[in-house]
């Protein structure tokens, strides 16, 4: 096998495009796989099953789903071997012909089509139901009440919309040393020179990945049972989240950059640091101050969520209330918080705008 440095440029490329038309291969295969799968699954459970069928339960069988895997792993493979499928459209691998264009426009509008009636039946939607006379009558009665706030609540509520922002803030704060240092970690252009600092990456990112795709309510459940329900339990779980959600938008911002700087900085000799310290940080410190101010933005808009899973603050006082069905009581919070949600927003909008 020949060495890179005995190849000619032309070879060089040529080679290059063709583990690229591989690994996009490999990738068409796979979505093509998922598109058979889903496909099938979403007809038979969803149309076939509930709609048809109208059954309550769905039967579940292993086997079942082990056939089902199987046919879609054939007629995917099969399907991207052809080269008229909808990845290879996506993947560039398609044929550019007038069959192909044909293929992929009917198999994509029949996949939107199954997954929004689908989503219709699964979700039960009503046009009679949301128009009911009974359903317009409740519904009157408690926007009245929501719009007749009780006062007698002011201070309790107050108290607990105070909690909530420092809740938010503190989630904010603690969060920013931990996402720094993992932001670095996880931008590629900074952590691809040798497979070491690679496979770091990989690992920072998968763990990021999976904390950022759980919801800080489910978060918050499992803080209030690790150390019990309230304000902490709550600041924990917005802690770990905006780590993750941060930790993303900063090392994107840092792959963004420009490489000029850092080619500078590294032909006079600087160090790994050194190049971060006066190439990377000035470019990245007001996206990352701009990223940080939304963030606890969002953060006080999700402590009125978590609040009501056992988080602390103004969502918890929401919950109780509202299982008492005190609806004059739910208005106040209600505009109580909607009146904190619109200041923090126009304040986080001014300093964002000042910053640029």
């Amino acid at each position: 096998m020949k060495n890179l440095t005995d190849l000619t440029p032309e070879q060089i490329i040529s080679q290059s495009n063709n583990k690229t038309a591989q690994n996009n291969y490999f990738k068409a295969v796979l979505l093509d796989i998922f598109f058979v799968f889903y496909s099938i699954i979403v007809f038979e459970r969803a149309i076939y099953y509930k709609f048809i069928l109208t059954k309550r339960y769905l039967p579940f069988s292993w086997n079942e789903v082990f056939i089902i895997l199987m046919i879609s792993v054939i007629i995917g493979s099969l399907w991207t071997y052809s080269r008229t499928s909808l990845s290879c459209k996506i993947f560039g691998l398609s044929k550019q012909n007038s069959a192909t264009k044909w293929t992929v426009e009917i198999f994509a509008w029949f996949l939107f089509n199954i997954t929004f009636i689908a989503g219709w039946i699964i979700t039960k939607i009503s046009i009679v139901s949301l128009f009911s006379n009974d359903g317009i009558v409740g519904a009157g009665r408690i926007f009245s009440a929501l719009f007749s706030p009780e006062l007698n609540i002011f201070d309790e509520a107050l108290f607990a919309i105070i909690e909530t922002i420092y809740l938010a803030l503190l989630a904010t704060v603690f969060s920013i040393p931990i996402t720094l240092v993992l932001s670095f970690l996880t931008a590629r252009n900074l952590m691809k020179e040798n497979k070491i600092s690679f496979a770091i990456y990989y690992v920072f990112r998968l763990i990021l990945n999976f904390i950022r795709s759980i919801e800080p309510l489910i978060w918050a459940i499992v803080f209030s049972v690790w150390v019990g329900i309230g304000p902490y339990a709550g600041m924990l779980a917005l802690l770990l989240h905006t780590i993750a959600s941060n930790a993303k938008l900063y090392s994107e911002a840092i792959e963004g950059i420009e490489q000029g700087p850092i080619e500078a900085i590294e032909a006079t000799g600087a160090n790994k640091i050194q190049v971060i310290w006066y190439a990377v940080i000035p470019q990245v410190f007001l996206p990352f101050l701009s990223f940080t101010i939304y963030r606890w933005d969002i953060n006080v808009r999700m402590a009125t969520v978590i609040g009501l899973v056992g988080g602390g603050g103004i969502g918890t006082l929401l919950m109780q209330y509202q299982g008492l069905a005190k609806w004059h009581e739910v208005g106040l919070i209600v505009l109580m918080i909607a009146l904190v949600v619109w200041i923090m927003d126009y304040i986080s909008a001014k300093i964002r705008e000042s910053l640029y």
